[in-house]
Formats: C-alpha cells, structure tokens, sequence
C-alpha cells in the first residue's frame, strides 16, 4: 500500500501515535473544503499533523499556507519545522514580521509610507534623468551629422531634462528612506537567493539588510509573492485592513490561502482586542489644538462635535467616580459604568446634551473631511522635508470614531465603555472611551468565510460545538487526541479543600487548609513545582504565608529556618504584572527545588513548557474564574442574545463567555508538565467543584473532556502527601531518602 502524497512533507523519520491518522483527516476535510478544529494533548505533534497536509494541499490547488500563532515560542518551533521540512521536500518559506520590529530607522508607519512614496519618486525621476541624458546624447551626435530633426527632438529632451532637474532640486530638501533607496539601486537577486536558500527569521533577514544598508522589511514583503508557506503572528489575518494588504503581498486572493491557527483557543480574545475600538481625552484635546490652528471652513462643525464629545466623556467619568473614587484611580485603566438597559449609554446622552451643532452626522462628515485634508497635508509637509515627523491627523481620528460610536453603539455585542486612569507625569486623571466588541464571530466569521480553508488547533479546543459558535465556523470537522504518553507516568488528583469562591478566600481556615496542601505538594515534589491561582494577590498571598517575602516579585527565598513548616520548601519564586517572565522562568528551571508562584491569567500559564526537569508538579488553586466586570457581564448577555435559539440546553452567555475560557485555562496550566513520552508528574487540581462531590451548577468536572474526567483522582487534602509519594516513589524520582510524611 502506496503512502499518502503529503508524507512527503514529513521531515522526520516516525510519526507521533496519532499523528499519521491525524495527518490522514485533516488532509481528508481540506480536500473537502472543510475547515478543521483540531485538539491535541501535549505529544500528538499537532504543528506537523496540520502543516504537512496543508503544504500539500495548497502544493496540489496552487495555493499558500498562512500558519499563525500569538505565542512567541510556538513561532520558533514553527521556524524550526519549516527548516527540518525544507531539507527533505523544498519549500519557499517567509517568517514575517510587522514593519516596527524590522525597520531600521525606527520611524512608524505613517512615516515609513511617505518615506517609501517619496524615495520611490526620487529614483524613477533619477532614473527618467539617466534616460533622457542618453537619449539627448544619441540626438545631439545625430544633429552634428546634419539631422535638423535631431537638433529639434534634442531641444525638447532638454527642456523635459530642465524640469526634471528641478524636481530632483526639491528632493534634496525631502525626507528619503536610505535603506529603500538601496533597495530600488542596487541588484537584490543575491538577497532573494540567499532568502530561499533555508527558513530565515525576521531577525535574520534583519540582520542581514543592516549589514548592506537595504530596508529588510521591504525585501522581504517583495520575496512574499506565490510562496509556499508564511509563518506571521495573529495580527496579520485578525485585522480586516492588514489581512487585505497582507493577501496582496502574497499575490492570493483569500481563496487561494488555508491558514492554520495555533493555540486557537486564544482567537476567541485576540479577535475581541482586533475589534475594539478607543478614544482617549488627550487625542480629543489634540484634535482641539490642531482645529483652532485651522482657518478651513469646516473647523467650526468639526469644532462642535470634537469639543461636544471631550466635554461629555469628561461629564461621565466625573458622575461615575463617586466621593474619594478619584482619590483612588491608578495609573491603570479602570472601568466605569455607562451602560444602560432602556436607553442609550450615559455617555452619548451627555453628548447629545453637550452637542449645540447643525447635525451630528452632517457635522461629523465634514471633521472626517477635514482631517482627511488635514492629514494630507502633513504628508506633504513630511515628504517636502518640511517637518522631520510624519504626524497624523488627530481631528480625523476623533471623527472616525465618533461616527462609529453613534451608528453602531446599540448593536449587538457592542458595548460601550468609559475607562479612567491617571497620568504618572501630571498626576492628573483623565478619561478613554471605548466600544468593546463582545462577540468575535464579527471578525473571525469574515475571515473562515473568505479563505480556501481553515485548521485550528490547540490542546483546549472543545467542546467543539462552541469554538464553532463564537468564532463563526460551520460544518467544520473535528478531530481530537488525548494524550498519548503512558498513563502509569501521570496523576491527576482532584484535591478536596472547600471550594475558593471569592467570598471564601478571606477565611483563615481555608487560607490554612491550602497552605498546608501546598505545603505537601512542594514538599513531595522530588524537584520543581509550578502553582497557579486565580490572580496575581492569590499567588502572592500564599507565596508569603509559606515564607516568601522580602523579595517582591521575582524574588527567591527559601523558607525560614526557624519555622519547621517551611524549612525545607527549597526557593520560592513570586511572580507578577509587569515581571520580567522569560527571565523569571530561566532563575526558576535552573534551580532544582522551587516552586514559582503566578496567576492563572499570566503568561506562564500556555504556550511555554516545562519539560522533564523542568517543573515535577503543577498544582492550579481554585477554579480561576475572570474577574466578572461589567464587561464580561456585557459579553455573557451578548452571547445570552446571539445564541439562545440555538442553544437551549444551557446558559450560553455563562458557558461561554465564563465556564468554557476558564476550564481551557486551567487546562493549559495543567498542560505545562509531562509533556514528552519519558517525562513524569503530578497536576493537582485544589478545590472542591473539582471533585465528584455533589455542588450543584457550581460543579466543573463535568466541562473537562471524558478521557480527562477519568483521570481524575478524587482525594482528601491530608491524604495528597501519601499518593505523591507513592507516585514518585514508584518512579525512583527522589535523589536519597523520601521526605517523612
């Protein structure tokens, strides 16, 4: 029996278990034209399983492979498949970048376009020169030997030259690119072949443009055209504008792409950041300054709507903020509450209030107008060399929002927000509008609709039926693997301490329940455990009551001498916003007994392993809920509206908006270790709702997969030293005696 075309594209010597059948059907459905929702335990070799008949697919219909992911590891271990596959089947591969990490005159994009337009000018008038010169060269010689028409033609080649020479006297004083310029007058063949020759990464390419003075970015946007295969982060299909832009540079249209996602469980949320739209007081401020500079006849219409709007944003924040709450504002954003059940949002009512103009929408036309005007006249400013920064428009900005704002405020899954935070140079508060989008399926469902077809993957994809649901896909096939690695090598145990409802988690007596189950986790652990809760002021709460301290976040410190129930917790790692991880992560692998605290919410959570020595134990505290804002309340009633009908057998916007997101977390989290065949550990899951105890709805054992909930050991929180150390012990992982029970 002949093997399947698509094998060829497989760069090693053996599948994975299940990844020759999960290649099969995923190969199977992109010949049907359907899209694929993929999950896989750590082990199942899902990057390859998708890749390698996509490759073949898109080899066979002429088509491009777009394969993405928001996790900066993953995009790594992608480089490195495309390098393994491109030894045994070639393969034209391009790892793209956005311009601001690749541009080396780190100007931003605004400026890059006018730069690009203004250089490309300068040479293909530079060019025209050249030609002419030649050809006035070829008439006057004509004209020497007595061709009276070639003493005429000459003149007006010499005129033409005239004017072209004072176009060039105008770019001397204009704002060119070097780089680009490099780019158009040198022969880039060598770059293109060099590009080709293996996978590069953006910092190769990087690398080697700075090096010979040529734009990197731009080559490489160039070198896009009919390749086989494009490693490029989320960014790039999640955003309408960029993905249109992105298609042209391959040279497809969106019939010709199949994209894979990579932890697709994350689209759901990065789709919501790509649709949200803000508007902060300083831009409104900005747009102010720049209309009363203005002497156009439109700057008083714009000049109601703009002043209208900053006066009503700075209205509701101030209403909102109730006595002492402006005290209180950090540097943070904070939400306050606008919504309203039978009318519109408190702050387009102060709007309409504040608003003294002939018309709302012919108004907020002619601000769009007229920043439009605006702004072109801040390109030609910059290309004429006029100003040294390409700035840009803000009355346009504040026009274009404004517009969204009012028309599509009261649709469905819109929420409108009003954010406060304070300035940490001026101390002063200042306010942010926002129109949150609550349902991702308006970005997503556009996308899967438009492209020859779709795999997403990832270890927490089900149930299947709502990623379908959220993200707008239809008649999609699915395919799922638990894991393949010896059970005898793993242990899940359901811990039963009471149940951590916000509520509950000021209790001393469970506070004390769980530091001494954490306490014999670390303890058991013949090597490095991982802890994660529902928040960062969790992590720390209990990184302190087991002798952390001292150190602030990041810190390592064992446990005090003088207290014997800490002595021998080895280092403890804290975590938190704003840290440091990847430096965090290094300080605790290295260490051979440390347990690094952190939030379920973090980083460290997906998308980065701990193998083998790794991380031993991973414990999750709690079932990590998000914290239930208004606006996840808005995204709940949202998905409670678009859903109902055709969901009946449960809450929809609870499920989710909620319960679903927070089991795929705590999933995740429980994903970081045993993640190779010989690699062991325990994953302890430390609240009642886990366990097959009797709670109610508040139960979550049933939202984990079959395969899962069979692992799952239920277990008595005094009892969770013993299983550990039968576990480890039957696997020979203590270095010396055991610890004493």
């Amino acid at each position: 029996m002949s093997e399947p075309s698509h094998l060829r594209f497989f760069p090693y010597e053996e599948p994975y278990p299940n990844q020759r059948e999960a290649m099969d059907r995923v190969a199977n459905a992109l010949d049907r034209g359907q899209d694929v929702l993929f999950e896989g335990a750590p082990g199942t070799g899902k990057t390859l399983s998708a890749l390698v008949p996509a490759l073949e697919h898109a080899r066979e219909h002429d088509r491009t492979v777009v394969i993405t992911t928001n996790v900066h590891q993953q995009m790594r271990q992608f480089v490195e498949d495309a390098r393994a596959i491109t030894r045994e089947e070639p393969i034209r591969a391009v790892v793209f970048k956005g311009k601001s990490s690749m541009c080396h005159i780190d100007v931003d994009y605004q400026e890059c376009q006018t730069l690009r337009d203004t250089t490309r000018d300068l040479v293909e008038t530079e060019s025209e020169v050249r030609e002419l010169e030649a050809r006035q060269r070829e008439l006057l010689s004509e004209s020497r030997e007595g061709d009276a028409g070639a003493a005429e033609a000459r003149e007006s080649v010499m005129e033409a030259l005239d004017e072209l020479e004072d176009e060039i006297d105008e770019y001397e004083t204009a704002n060119v690119c070097a780089h680009y310029r490099n780019n158009l007058t040198r022969d880039t063949e060598e770059f293109f072949a060099w590009l080709f020759d293996d996978v590069r990464t953006p910092e190769d390419v990087y690398a080697y443009a700075d090096e010979r003075e040529l734009c990197g970015y731009e080559l490489l946007k160039e070198g896009m055209e009919g390749v086989d295969l494009v490693v490029c982060n989320y960014h790039h299909l999640l955003d309408p504008q960029i993905r249109e832009q992105f298609f042209r540079w391959i040279d497809r249209d969106p019939s010709e792409i199949v994209t894979v996602f990579d932890e697709a469980h994350n689209v759901e949320d990065a789709a919501r950041d790509h649709a949200t739209r803000t508007l902060t007081e300083n831009t409104l401020d900005a747009a102010l300054d720049e209309l009363a500079e203005s002497d156009d006849s439109r700057a008083e219409a714009a000049e109601h709507v703009v002043r209208a709007f900053r006066d009503a944003l700075a209205e509701t924040y101030d209403e909102a903020l109730g006595f002492g709450d402006r005290d209180s504002v950090g540097e943070a954003w904070e939400d306050v509450s606008i919504a309203n059940d039978d009318r519109r949002d408190d702050l387009t009512l102060a709007f309409l209030r504040q608003y003294e103009g002939a018309g709302i929408d012919t108004e907020t036309e002619l601000a769009v107008q007229l920043g439009q005007a605006i702004d072109e006249e801040y390109e030609r400013r910059y290309r004429d060399g006029e100003t040294t920064t390409r700035s840009e428009s803000q009355t346009l900005q504040v026009a274009r929002f404004v517009s969204t704002w009012m028309d599509e405020g009261t649709e469905l899954g819109q929420y409108p927000v009003v954010s406060v935070r304070r300035d940490a140079a001026t101390e002063e508060v200042y306010g942010r509008a926002e129109l949150y989008t609550c349902i991702p399926r308006r970005v997503t469902e556009q996308l899967f609709d438009e492209v020859a077809a779709s795999v997403l993957m990832s270890a927490t994809l089900r149930p299947f039926d709502v990623t379908e649901e959220v993200l707008g896909l239809s008649d999609a096939a699915s395919i799922a693997y638990g894991m393949a690695y010896p059970e005898a090598n793993r242990r899940t145990f359901a811990v039963d301490v009471p149940p951590l409802f916000s509520s509950e988690r000021n209790d001393p007596e469970t506070q004390e329940t769980v530091a001494a189950l954490l306490r014999d986790a670390i303890r058991f652990t013949p090597g490095n455990t991982l802890a994660f809760f529902p928040s960062y002021a969790e992590a720390e709460r209990y990184y302190e009551r087991l002798g952390g301290g001292g150190g602030g976040a990041g810190g390592g410190r064992g446990g005090s001498a003088s207290d014997p129930g800490t002595a021998d917790l080895g280092d403890l790692y804290l975590d938190g916003p704003g840290e440091d991880e990847e430096r965090l992560r290094q300080r605790f692998v290295e260490s051979e007994n440390a347990t690094l605290f952190t939030s379920l919410w973090g980083t460290l959570a997906e998308g980065v392993s701990f193998d083998a020595d790794d991380a031993r134990t991973v414990a999750v505290v709690g079932v990590p809920y998000p914290h239930l804002s208004d606006r996840m309340e808005a995204v709940q009633a949202a998905y409670d509206r678009a859903f109902a009908d055709r969901d009946r057998s449960r809450d929809p916007g609870w499920t989710y908006a909620v319960e679903v997101p927070t089991i795929r977390k705590t999933r995740q989290a429980l994903g970081r270790v045993v993640r190779g065949p010989d690699d062991f550990g325990v994953r302890i899951l430390a609240d009642r709702r886990y366990t097959t105890a009797d709670m109610g709805k508040y139960s979550v054992r049933g939202s984990f997969p079959p395969e899962e909930r069979e692992e799952l050991i239920d277990v008595d929180p005094t009892k969770l030293k013993f299983a550990m150390l039968n576990f480890y012990g039957d696997h020979d992982a203590y270095d010396g005696p055991p610890p004493e029970p």
